[in-house]
């Protein structure tokens, strides 16, 4: 698997993902379930007219906002970007 771009923006109790792909972000999505325990994740969306697919992930106990930014900064294929406010 190739690099490829994700972009984050942290929404209070969840984050927003942005991943350049929809195989980019299945996988992602796939490599995150591997990496933690989350029950819930929102269902993968594709922007209209854009390869730019998101999700969001939920904080939790075992989750927090920064072991997520560890976990991200842990794959090597993965080229993080933190959205404008």
């Amino acid at each position: 698997m190739s690099v490829f771009n994700v972009w984050i923006r942290p929404l209070g109790e969840t984050c927003r993902v942005r991943v350049d792909g929809m195989t980019n972000a299945v996988w992602l999505a796939r490599r995150l379930s591997e990496a933690f325990v989350f029950k819930t994740i929102e269902p993968i969306v594709q922007m209209v007219n854009s390869p730019l697919c998101t999700f969001k992930i939920p904080y939790n106990h075992e989750l927090s906002q920064r072991q997520f930014l560890q976990v991200l900064k842990g794959i090597t294929e993965v080229q993080l970007k933190l959205e404008p406010a």
